[in-house]
C-alpha cells in the first residue's frame, strides 16, 4: 500500500481516520502515564517472589470486614482513610519495597503515588488487586490475620 492510496482511504473515510488517530494518542499517552507514575505493577506470581526474596511489606487497603474474610498471608491492613505514608510504622519501610492491595487494583494506585510523593523508593501495586490473586489460586488466610 502507498501513501497515495492511505492519504485517499483517509480523504474517503475521515471518521474512521479520526478514530484511528484518537485511539493512538491514547494509547501513546497511557503507556507514557504507565511509564512514568514511578511504581510499577505486580502480578500475583511477582508479588510472591517480592515477598519472599526481598522481604517485602504488603498492605491491604480494603475494609476490614473484606479483610478478615481473606487476605494475603503476612498482610497488615490499613484503611484507605487512614493511611499516611508519614506514620512512623510505615517510614520505617521506607527502603524496603512496598506491595499494595485492594479489591481491584484501582485504590492502591493512588496509595502508591502517594508512597512514592513521600519518598518511598520501591512501590508495587498487585495488578488486578486481591481478585487476580485468587484467581491466580494462591491461598489467603482468614481472620485478623
Amino acid at each position: 500500500m502507498t501513501l497515495e492510496e492511505l492519504l485517499a482511504f483517509a480523504g474517503r473515510n475521515p471518521m474512521l481516520s479520526m478514530a484511528l488517530a484518537g485511539i493512538t494518542l491514547a494509547l501513546v499517552y497511557t503507556e507514557i502515564a504507565r511509564l512514568t507514575r514511578g511504581f510499577k505493577s505486580l502480578r500475583p506470581a511477582e508479588l510472591t517472589v517480592l515477598v519472599n526474596r526481598d522481604n517485602a511489606l504488603v498492605i491491604d487497603l480494603r475494609p476490614i470486614a473484606d479483610f478478615e474474610k481473606g487476605h494475603i498471608p503476612g498482610s497488615k491492613n490499613v484503611q484507605m482513610s487512614q493511611f499516611d505514608p508519614e506514620n512512623k510504622q510505615l517510614a520505617a519501610a521506607r527502603s524496603l519495597p512496598v506491595a499494595l492491595v485492594c479489591k481491584t487494583g484501582q485504590t492502591a494506585n493512588a496509595a502508591a503515588k502517594r508512597l512514592k510523593k513521600a519518598g518511598f523508593e520501591q512501590v508495587y501495586v498487585l495488578e488486578g488487586g486481591i481478585g487476580a490473586w485468587q484467581q491466580a489460586d494462591l491461598p489467603l488466610k482468614r481472620g485478623r490475620g
